[in-house]
């Protein structure tokens, strides 16, 4: 049985804003990956490990993997902590 991670994929660190970062992503697990010894790059036999669905929401992703039975891993995003500041604070301490 295939097993695959459901998950958003992080920001790039170019960007700032959160663009492109409401879709899901469903990927399979690579199964033995093996180093090519010519060019040393991880490299393996399995083309699932190159497959990579985009959904919109996390239910599509899970209904997905359910109706293909797929065994799945969900790794929810971690929320993000802002702090609210002014301009000023940088003058007062």
């Amino acid at each position: 049985m295939r097993k695959a991670k459901i998950y958003i994929p992080n920001k790039s660190p170019m960007q700032s804003g959160l663009g492109k970062s409401d879709k899901w992503i469903l990927e399979y697990e690579t199964n033995d990956p093996t180093r090519n010894p010519l060019m040393g790059w991880e490299s393996s036999n399995d083309t699932l490990s190159e497959l990579r669905l985009e959904f919109s929401s996390k239910e599509l992703a899970v209904n997905y993997a359910k109706k293909m039975k797929i065994d799945f891993e969900i790794i929810e995003p971690k929320k993000r902590k802002t702090i609210k500041k002014s301009y000023a604070d940088n003058f007062l301490n």
